[in-house]
């Protein structure tokens, strides 16, 4: 059987000392298999971020073990850490996160520059994610000159055009209305139809329906973990 994408055994994240120890995550273990589509939920505090920052390998586990298609990563060196965000994971994040007197064509490739990767490469893979979600012809605008959903669906251009094999979504309709929250979950959606595993953190219950499983986290722990009737 081949090994879950994303895996956690018995994962524990703890901050401080003492008095002040607080157990943001509390011997979790999960997996999460490739072309999963998960919603994790919780209230604040819960740990879902702190799993997400895990996942993304922004945060190292206290104790316990992360691995990721088979490795352990939770303990590898920063640099380490660094080369597989870099092309594994696309990241999509509340605030969109674009450089604001920068072009949509050239926020898209601005990770692709960090990977090294040559200009004309660059460019036909910074089009062809913009055309994927919907953008063809607003390749020159800047942000200011784009809505909140064209802002969020550049930022979805940017993770895609590294190939990554997840994307990690962080409350990626938060500053967005009903309208355009649907659009961006209905695009996440096609996505992941097409294989890319999302694992997206929302506080929002009608969003977190376009998953096909739903992990809750309180007190640092998995409450609920439920997969839609139908899911693989």
């Amino acid at each position: 059987m081949d090994a879950p994408l994303i895996e956690f055994r018995n994962v524990s994240r703890i901050y401080g000392e003492g008095e002040a120890e607080v157990r943001a995550l509390d011997g979790v273990s999960l997996t999460i298999a490739e072309g999963e589509f998960v919603a994790i939920m919780g209230p604040s505090g819960s740990g879902k971020s702190t799993a997400m920052n895990i996942i993304g390998c922004l945060d190292r586990p206290s104790a316990g073990d992360y691995l990721f298609n088979g490795v352990e990563v939770g303990q590898v060196s920063q640099d380490a850490r660094a080369l597989l965000r870099r092309h594994y994971l696309g990241f999509v994040f509340q605030g969109f996160n674009l450089l604001s007197r920068t072009s949509a064509l050239e926020n898209v490739e601005l990770p692709m520059i960090y990977k090294g990767l040559p200009r004309a490469e660059r460019l036909v893979r910074a089009r062809a994610a913009l055309e994927k979600v919907g953008l063809a012809g607003r390749e020159a605008h800047q942000p200011s000159q784009l809505s909140g959903g064209q802002q969020q669906r550049v930022a979805i251009a940017r993770a895609l055009a590294g190939d990554p094999l997840v994307i990690l979504a962080d409350e990626p309709t938060g500053n967005l209305d009903t309208h355009r929250s649907r659009e961006i979950m209905e695009l996440l959606v096609a996505l992941n139809r097409e294989g890319i595993t999302i694992v997206m953190v929302t506080h929002e219950e009608d969003m977190a329906e376009f998953a096909t499983r739903l992990i809750v986290f309180v007190d640092g722990r998995v409450s609920k973990d439920e997969r839609k009737a139908g899911a693989a």
